[in-house]
Formats: structure tokens, C-alpha cells, sequence
């Protein structure tokens, strides 16, 4: 038998899921709004099709939104002008606003980074160890940078270099690609306060959900025989990893109560409630785990979460010392006051947009298959 257990995994996302590639595109320039979707703009083949010689003239129209040179016969599926299209619409309308686009591959198809997936498992499984091991925050022992404030605790816990870390023994591929017009959406977002109101929209490209990825995770025990150990690779927990998916799904069900208890006290938030509601009442299989993954799943997602306060006071030294807290804040309000979350809204007779929070972002199912090695691990 190999040392090492290979799966095979497909992850599903629950809700919308923005993995952001760090560009914002334009409307009018970077894409159109047309029939309620949005149509991503080909720039070489919609220039190239103007049939113009005159660089000058070419220069001038260069400069204008490129929405202006398409006709209505354009919109169409089999059009060369166009990239791909979304399903949905932005609420921002007006030229140059803004749309955050979606990770894809070079040919504009979207995938899941085994890094992200891989993060999101090694925060969980800190956090799981920090929980089990009974551990209390020193802020005496935490770096000065924001990004790496938490480095010498994650290294006491599973591991000190790159060597002897315990996620060496996991790997984790990016996805297969999928095509962008049969899996993107527009998502509306919102900064939902604790009073129940609404912030500035922040508009983005998303996986919409019930989108299946494909991909392989590997977990290495030979890091973990004898002979390993012989070699001096000696790792901290290794039966943590082991029990990965037990303790991956235990953190993700206490976030689920927390949110559900959090949108208890907002109007109007009774659809996020009923999600919180099937996800706690999830008959999940030894094989399944419930993940949050990529943009707008909050603070508790992708740190040690609320385990780390073991009074008010350290809590609030560490709002203090990283400017996590803006604005009037008092000692005893809870942390973090506020959610992103997917919106929903209606135009109503009298012309109105009514706008209501619909669903948190980034939850997924995982769900893996040996067809490798060891056919007990993660049963």
C-alpha cells in the first residue's frame, strides 16, 4: 500500500462565492448591461471588426466607451464581441462603475485555487488545535504586522518552519476549470450593520451557487512513519490532520449558531436565518465538510475567532493595537458589529428599489472519494 492517501474531491458551492483576481472592470468599458445580464466586452475583436486604417481615427475611437460601438443585433450568445456573459445585473447603472471580477484561467474560465481551499482547512485546523490544547492569547506574543501578527502562534501549533509544518502532509490542486457563462453571476453585496442597515454596495463577478469543482487532495502519511521520524521530521498533531474532517465541520456548525444568533436581531433578515437553519440541521457524512471559503465571510472565518478573548480587556488591547475597531465603538459591543452578505432587490410600482439582505457568502461542500491508499482515512 502507498504511503500517502489520494482523493478524489468535489466541492459545491452552497451560496455565492467570490475569489477575487484583484481587477476592477468598468461598465461601458469593460462590460455591458443589456436584457438583464452582463455581457463581458472583447476589446481586440470589437476594435478589430471597425475595419479602420487611419491610426488617428482609430486612436479616437480607441478613447470612447467601447459599449458605444456595439449594435442590438450584437447581444447575442454566439457573439464575437463578447467574452462571456452573466447571468443578473450590477445596481450601479452608470458609466465606470465598478465591477470586482471573479479568478478565471487565461481562457476565462473560472476555477478554485487549491490555496484558497488549503487555507481555509489550516485555519480551521489552528483554530481546532488552539480550542483542544486550551490556549489563551498573549498579545505580548504577536507581531507588529497585521499579516503577520498570528505567526509564531499558528508555527507553535503546527509547526516551526516549512519543513516540520503539519499542512506539508497535505496537497491540494487547483480545480478544473468550468466554463464562465454556465457558472458566474452578478452578486450585490452589502456591509450589513448591527442595527440592520445596509452600506454602500460593493459589486462583484461570483460562482453562483450549486456549481460543482473538481480536484485532487493528497495527504502524505509517510511524513508520519517511522522512518520519518527516524529522520528527525517529528510533527505537532499529527492526529489532528488525521481527524481532519470531524474537526473541520464541529468549527463551521459554531459559526453557523453564532451567525444564526448575530441575524436573530436584524429586520428583515429571515432568509439568512432559514440558511443557518439547514446548515446546523446538515446530516453531514464522514466524508463531507462544510467550508467557508473566499471573500465576505467575515472575520470569524479566517482567524481563531472569538476563542481568543479569554477576557474583555485582551479582546479590546487587540481591537487597539491592529485599528481593528473604526469609529465609536464601546468596550462592552461585540466584535466584529457587522456581515457582508449577498443582497436581493426589487423594483417596486411606484419605481423604488426595495433591498434586502438574501444569503452569507462562500460556504461550500466538500466532499472527497479515496481512490488511493489507505480506504479508512477520513471515514
Amino acid at each position: 500500500m502507498p504511503e500517502y492517501t489520494l482523493f478524489e474531491v468535489q466541492v459545491s458551492t452552497i451560496t455565492p462565492l467570490h475569489i477575487g483576481s484583484g481587477v476592477e472592470l468598468l461598465n461601458q468599458y469593460d462590460y455591458a448591461i443589456h436584457s438583464g445580464q452582463t455581457w463581458r466586452i472583447d476589446h481586440n475583436r470589437l476594435l478589430e471588426a471597425q475595419k479602420i486604417d487611419d491610426p488617428r481615427q482609430l486612436a479616437i475611437i480607441s478613447q470612447r466607451p467601447p459599449q458605444e460601438l456595439l449594435e442590438e443585433s450584437d447581444y447575442r450568445p454566439d457573439s464575437p464581441f463578447f467574452r462571456y456573459v452573466l447571468k443578473g445585473v450590477p445596481r450601479a447603472t452608470g458609466e465606470g462603475a465598478v465591477l470586482r471580477e471573479q479568478l478565471k484561467d487565461v481562457y476565462d474560465r473560472p476555477y478554485l485555487p487549491g490555496s484558497s481551499l488549503k487555507g481555509a482547512l489550516r485555519t480551521a485546523l489552528a483554530a481546532g488545535l488552539w480550542k483542544q490544547q486550551g490556549l489563551r492569547l498573549d498579545i505580548s506574543r504577536l507581531g507588529r504586522n497585521p499579516k503577520f501578527a498570528a505567526q509564531e502562534l499558528e508555527r507553535s501549533l503546527l509547526g516551526a518552519n516549512p519543513n516540520r509544518d503539519l499542512l506539508r502532509a497535505l496537497q491540494i490542486s487547483d480545480s478544473l476549470p468550468l466554463p464562465a457563462s454556465q457558472t458566474l453571476m452578478v452578486v450585490n453585496a452589502r456591509v450589513i450593520n448591527r442595527g440592520g442597515k445596509l452600506a454602500s454596495p460593493i459589486e462583484m463577478e461570483a460562482i453562483r451557487p450549486d456549481v460543482t469543482f473538481e480536484l485532487t487532495m493528497k495527504v502524505d502519511t509517510a511524513l508520519f512513519s517511522e522512518w520519518a521520524k527516524h529522520a528527525g521530521l517529528k510533527f505537532n498533531a499529527e492526529s489532528a490532520l488525521l481527524g481532519l474532517p470531524a474537526l473541520v465541520n464541529r468549527r463551521s456548525l459554531e459559526q453557523a449558531r453564532r451567525e444564526k444568533a448575530w441575524f436573530a436581531n436584524i429586520p428583515n433578515a429571515g432568509g439568512l436565518i432559514s440558511f443557518y437553519d439547514q446548515i446546523l440541521k446538515s446530516n453531514l457524512k464522514p466524508n463531507q465538510m462544510l467550508v467557508c471559503l473566499g471573500w465576505g465571510t467575515g472575520w470569524e472565518s479566517k482567524t481563531f475567532g472569538e476563542q481568543m478573548f479569554s477576557s474583555q480587556q485582551v479582546r479590546e488591547a487587540l481591537l487597539r493595537q491592529f485599528h481593528m475597531a473604526r469609529g465609536r465603538r464601546k468596550s462592552e459591543d461585540p466584535f466584529p458589529l457587522s456581515r457582508r452578505v449577498a443582497a436581493s432587490f426589487k423594483k417596486a410600482a411606484d419605481g423604488r428599489v426595495y433591498e434586502t439582505p438574501a444569503l452569507p457568502l462562500g460556504w461550500v461542500l466538500v466532499q472527497f472519494k479515496v481512490v488511493k491508499g489507505n480506504q479508512s482515512l477520513w471515514r
